[in-house]
């Protein structure tokens, strides 16, 4: 199959290209700015699909968005119905159509216009979506998109500009964009339909500034906050696609004495806190117990015998792990516990506590095993 994009190496371009490449059995067209009508022709004849996401939203002179909108549209409409065959045509319109003061939603519209009367005239299937604003990874920082902007500046910790912190964005992750328009390539429709891209998300302008410069400062307090689903996830994977490689690494606390080094690597207010520590042969760590916190352990290297004594039966249990089975073992409220590295080289073993430490209620007692 073959598609063809026309503004390629636009955001959205760009994402999906690559989205194609990796679908496998899809030859990608590329139709840019600077590529001559006679090229478009000779790649419209060649095409299985095409998807038009070329355009003007910022030119220099406003004439353009009538050249680069409305006419390159109603070309690209014109060589398909010369091609003799049904190409589906998938147009990214804009949010802003039904603005009458704004050239670029005029124009738009217009497209739009245009398409839908290529289509009842010839039958050809088109999709249309009006997008909201689109956010991802390699949007254009200081250009028209305010995600994109916040995230760059940030990230430098070079300043924003707020002029409403009460101000509503809506909001379409590129992921979700791409995802939608493979499905209908992959798809058949007949006719005119309008596409529509879920989920769409609403924030306000102060809320946005305020979440990613917690993605920011959580580098230094090691405290993340929920970046698995929705919103949070796409802006934070959006956040850290704007970080310069001198900052793809960061560095993290590390406490050290006599028994081996202890070394805190991500906290979470809902899912506790990650850490590793060493100990050297011989060692033994913990002797305390907890009422309410628990733990989990695995031995990533060496070999660790680990103790429990029950605080009011006294009964005592111990079982051996290594490195070479890997082995959760948990810790339970009201048992008292260690580890004790029984190998001949540094064991080290990565921690999860189900809550962050806290040193003013630190519910860890002291108690030999």
């Amino acid at each position: 199959m073959k598609v063809l994009v026309t503004g390629s190496k636009g955001f959205i371009g760009k994402n999906l290209s690559l989205a194609l490449a990796e679908a496998g059995e899809i030859d990608i067209l590329a139709f840019d700015r600077g590529n001559s009508l006679s090229l478009l022709e000779e790649l419209v004849n060649q095409s299985d699909c095409i998807i038009h996401l070329a355009g003007e939203n910022r030119p220099s002179d406003p004439k353009l968005f009538v050249e680069g909108n409305v006419d390159l549209t109603q070309s690209l409409c014109e060589l398909i119905q010369k091609s003799g065959r049904l190409i589906p045509l998938i147009y990214s319109s804009s949010l802003q159509v039904d603005d009458s003061k704004s050239q670029y939603a005029q124009s738009k519209r217009a497209a739009e216009a245009a398409i839908e009367k290529f289509s009842q005239a010839t039958k050809n299937p088109i999709l249309i979506y009006r997008l909201a604003n689109v956010f991802g990874k390699w949007i254009r920082p200081n250009y028209n998109s305010v995600v994109g902007t916040f995230c760059y500046n940030i990230v430098r910790d070079l300043p924003i500009q707020i002029h409403d912190n009460n101000a509503i964005i809506q909001l379409i992750y590129i992921d979700d964009v791409v995802k939608d328009i493979i499905a209908h390539i992959k798809s058949s429709w007949t006719g005119s339909i309008f596409g529509e891209i879920t989920p769409q998300y609403s924030i306000t302008v102060g809320e946005l500034a305020g979440q990613l410069y917690e993605f920011k400062s959580s580098r230094n307090t090691l405290t993340i906050p929920r970046v698995g689903e929705g919103l949070i996830r796409a802006l934070y994977s959006t956040y850290i696609s704007y970080l310069p490689v001198s900052d793809f690494s960061y560095p993290v606390p590390k406490y050290g004495d006599e028994r081996g080094d202890f070394v805190e690597m991500l906290k979470s207010p809902d899912c506790g806190q990650f850490s590793y520590f060493t100990a050297l042969p011989g060692v033994t760590r913990g002797s305390h117990y907890h009422h309410t916190k628990t733990e989990k352990f695995l031995v990533i290297t060496g070999k660790a015998r680990f103790g429990f004594r029950h605080m009011l039966t006294q009964e005592v249990y111990e079982l051996y792990t290594s490195g070479d089975k890997p082995e959760i073992v948990e810790t339970i409220p009201g048992w008292t516990h260690d580890i004790t590295n029984i190998g001949e080289e540094k064991m080290v073993v990565m921690l999860w506590a189900n809550e962050i430490f806290n040193r003013d209620h630190p519910d860890t007692i002291a108690a030999k095993v």
